[in-house]
């Protein structure tokens, strides 16, 4: 389906005159979640998304013959690049899988030369941030605070009980889709349904720029086998660590594939910059492929590859081309927090994070 995309325009973004103290007390939240993690294990975790569930090694091929609009920044021309993708749910404590959470992806594409955007000079990582839905759960910075000091009072806290209430908001979730609906509430504080992460589709959720135009972005499984765990139910019982397990187990045996894909702002008002909760219309702007990501057989999860992926790398939207600047009240209040959490960590671990470079051929 042909679009017609809009060309982005500075008024597009409006910040709010209180977005500094936003991001201050966004980063002090964080540094209280980590503080209280760190207390507990003696080890530095990200302040949201801390429990890894897998770490694999893939390629990434930039589609030919792309249509204009989509041939922008990254993906203005065919190439193939190394890259690295994580696994993980939202808590920024490592719990039980029992208790169930919003789950996340990134992806981190290694080699990539252009203009850069501020702060991530002398580096050649495009990283991708995304979540299993396709709009944020809060529309703006002052409300991503609100939700964000409400999961800092459960830091840690009662694992047995977080698992017990889990189970009852599963249920609450399944029976709002049963009806047709959703709760993104629900599936936050511990509803999200125990199914294969694997499974699942990823959404960046906020707006980037792309090239001259503004995007959504999204990870999508294609190969058979993945799409066959797409609301595939994972059993709980003895197994703290069952989305680890099932990667293992399908990495040991399996390949996998997934898309990469665009959505393109077509219309401003119907698909606003500043509301990140917004879904925008697909039959307005669909999502179109512009990349290919391939997994070979490998360990899915493993310690060596969490000191490697965990602790030495960090992921952040603000990571990149200028051409994929994040846009919106969420992004801009986000970059700050991104690099104080990940220095914050690597301080403590006292293993410096490092962006991969692509190896030379031979």
């Amino acid at each position: 389906m042909p679009v017609t995309p809009q060309a982005f325009h500075p008024d597009m973004e409006r910040p709010e005159a209180d977005e500094e103290q936003v991001r201050d007390e966004l980063i002090a939240t964080m540094r209280s979640i980590s503080d209280v993690t760190f207390a507990n294990s003696g080890h530095g975790l990200r302040s949201v998304h801390a429990k890894s569930h897998g770490l694999l090694d893939v390629t990434v091929e930039i589609l030919g013959d792309l249509p204009g609009p989509y041939a922008q920044g990254l993906f203005a021309k065919p190439g193939r690049y190394a890259g690295v993708m994580r696994f993980s749910t939202n808590p920024g404590d490592v719990l039980d899988d029992g208790v169930s959470a919003p789950r996340g992806l990134a992806l981190k594409v290694i080699g990539v030369e252009g203009d850069r955007l501020p702060g991530s000079d002398g580096v050649e990582t495009q990283d991708f941030v995304m979540a299993n839905a396709p709009a944020f759960a809060a529309p703006d910075a002052a409300a991503f605070l609100k939700s964000l000091k409400l999961l800092a009072k459960t830091t840690d806290r009662a694992e047995t009980a977080k698992k017990a209430l889990s189970s009852v908001l599963r249920a609450v979730e399944g029976a709002i889709e049963a009806f047709g609906g959703e709760s993104a509430t629900v599936t936050a504080l511990g509803g999200q349904p125990m199914t294969q992460i694997l499974g699942e589709t990823f959404f960046s959720q906020t707006p980037f720029l792309y090239g001259r135009n503004v995007a959504k972005f999204s990870i999508a499984p294609v190969s058979s086998d993945l799409k066959a765990l797409e609301g595939a139910s994972v059993a709980l019982a003895g197994r703290p660590d069952a989305h680890r397990d099932e990667i293992n187990a399908f990495f040991g045996a399996h390949g996998g594939e997934w898309e990469l894909r665009v959505q393109l702002l077509t219309d401003s008002e119907r698909m606003p910059i500043e509301d990140a909760s917004s879904v925008w219309p697909e039959d307005e702007s669909p999502y179109v492929a512009v990349a290919r990501i391939r997994a070979e057989p490998q360990q899915g999860w493993s310690p060596e590859k969490s000191a490697r992926m965990d602790d030495g790398l960090s992921f952040s939207p603000w990571r990149g081309l200028a051409a994929h600047r994040p846009l919106g009240s969420v992004n801009r209040v986000r970059r700050a927090n991104y690099e104080s959490s990940a220095g914050r960590r690597a301080a403590r671990n006292g293993c410096p994070l490092h962006e991969p470079r692509a190896v030379a051929p031979s």
